[in-house]
């Protein structure tokens, strides 16, 4: 029958001390580990921080901008029944909805033209206002809408074959127009209101004039000025 032999007294010494080492192995590990942690934490945490303050220094600013400043503050009447001058709407998509036409995110360029528009109120000239058809806070345009007081009517849509009418541009601008009104002016004995096209008298309600390329339109309210425009000179490519 086979014996176990026993370890020699050296041999368990060198055991114990093996052992011993591994142990004190083991610890110099977890010791390292812990200072390890300690290095990397506020590292980390000083990381975040900067990533934080990045993201809200980048954040997109939310105020709601400005109102619109091109219109001249003289003025001041703002549609309605009112007597002229006649100013922008305040709500301009408001005002394009009444028209009936949408508000697009950008000029249409399928269908690009222009049309020139004069008014004159016994005899002294009216200011077609600007950023009539344009809502700046919302970044919107109608496809009819003006740019400055120059009087030049922008018609730009998507759609080719859109056609518009001078009174779709009033419901715009938020300015009665008929037969027999013109803001708060009214058609009587004394006072009669005319169209001009291109320097030739049209009848009929101005509403209903389709605007056209180049169109020089002239709405004449009492007595006529020395001359009614029958052309405009265009410029810068329009």
């Amino acid at each position: 029958m086979a014996t176990t032999r026993r370890p020699t007294k050296a041999e368990l010494k060198r055991a114990r001390v093996e052992a011993a080492r591994a142990a004190v192995a083991r610890e110099q590990r977890r010791a390292r580990n812990r200072r390890i942690v300690l290095w990397v934490a506020p590292i980390a945490a000083a990381i975040i921080l900067v990533v934080a303050l990045v993201v809200m220094l980048n954040k997109p600013d939310q105020t709601p901008s400005a109102a619109p400043t091109a219109v001249p503050s003289a003025a001041a009447n703002a549609g309605g029944t009112a007597n002229p001058s006649w100013g922008a709407p305040a709500n301009a998509s408001a005002a394009v909805a009444a028209a009936g036409l949408p508000m697009l995110g950008a000029e249409g360029t399928a269908l690009h033209i222009h049309a020139h528009l004069d008014v004159f109120v016994n005899g002294s000239p009216v200011p077609v206002a600007a950023l009539v058809g344009i809502d700046e806070a919302a970044q919107k345009i109608s496809p009819l809408h003006t740019h400055d007081t120059t009087g030049v009517i922008h018609i730009e849509s998507p759609d080719a074959k859109a056609t518009f009418t001078l009174g779709q541009f009033f419901t715009e601008w938020q300015v009665p127009l008929s037969a027999n009104q013109l803001g708060g002016l009214n058609v009587d004995s004394t006072h009669q209101l005319k169209e001009y096209v291109n320097g030739k008298e049209r009848d009929g309600d101005p509403a209903s004039l389709q605007l056209a390329a180049h169109d020089e339109i002239a709405l004449v309210y009492g007595s006529a000025p020395a001359s009614v425009p029958s052309s405009y000179q265009w410029t810068n490519g329009l």
